[in-house]
């Protein structure tokens, strides 16, 4: 059982239901989010199952800052498990083609991750033991229209857990890129398009769980929707491109899988 968690991201969506579903008395939670009072919430709600929490504030953007978070954290007490969690869509960004948007969702989504995990990881390969959970997304599968700079942060982070994975496993580090399908959460609510499967956050919550409990390579549901996304990913763009694009248009495009 792990003792010390770290969760970004956990001011909402599924970081705060991660932070329900692993509050537990003799457990420790740090717990990092952008929105203080939300954070503050979460925490109070953890706390009031057992967990003794702590929160930080902070923008994963500040690479610099985040790195020296985790250290700071890990040395308070070392850390079990890393969920890195944070993340943002285009959503209210300026769309696709807006340059400096696109920088934001990769500054945050990949970079972010990988300030998070890098410190966390050096630490855990030392012990010999630990646990990282990178999320992705299923929209890393494969390019989607109006999602180019989301798909691409998401595919990079399944990339980055899959690398870490076999070069950590030799170490006692385990490693999963957790790859969820639509999950209702303030991102998603923003949508206008119909979202297939759509899941509950603490039932994400709790699939992500048992997946890392059985140390899964890959944490990909709701298992039909990864099943279609695996399927879409291994065909010819010529047979698939003509199809995404008679249901995708700018205008509806908002928060993507995974968010």
């Amino acid at each position: 059982m792990p003792r010390h968690v770290l969760i970004t991201g956990a001011s909402s969506g599924i970081g705060a239901a991660l932070a329900r579903a692993y509050a537990a008395p003799g457990r420790r939670l740090a717990l990092w989010g952008r929105d203080p009072a939300r954070l503050a919430a979460v925490a109070e709600s953890a706390a009031a199952r057992g967990a003794e929490t702590t929160t930080l504030a902070l923008d994963m953007a500040d690479h610099a800052a985040v790195a020296a978070a985790v250290v700071a954290t890990d040395d308070t007490l070392p850390l079990d498990l890393v969920i890195a969690n944070a993340g943002i869509s285009n959503a209210g960004l300026g769309g696709h083609a807006d340059v400096a948007s696109g920088i934001r969702v990769l500054t945050v989504n990949l970079l972010g991750v990988w300030a998070t995990v890098t410190p966390a990881a050096e630490r855990m390969r030392a012990r010999g033991r630990g646990q990282l959970a990178l999320m992705s997304s299923l929209a890393g599968d494969r390019g989607l229209p109006f999602g180019a700079a989301y798909g691409a942060s998401k595919a990079g982070v399944r990339v980055m857990a899959e690398s870490l994975r076999a070069e950590l496993a030799p170490h006692g580090v385990k490693v999963s890129a957790i790859c969820p399908g639509f999950v209702a959460t303030p991102l998603t609510a923003k949508n206008r398009f119909t979202m297939p499967r759509l899941l509950d956050a603490n039932d994400a919550a709790a699939r992500i769980q048992r997946g890392l409990e059985r140390n899964q390579p890959r944490i990909a549901f709701p298992r039909r929707l990864a099943w279609l996304s695996a399927l879409a990913a291994s065909l010819p763009s010529a047979a698939v491109d003509p199809w995404l694009r008679r249901r995708a248009r700018p205008q509806e495009r908002a928060a993507g899988p995974g968010d």
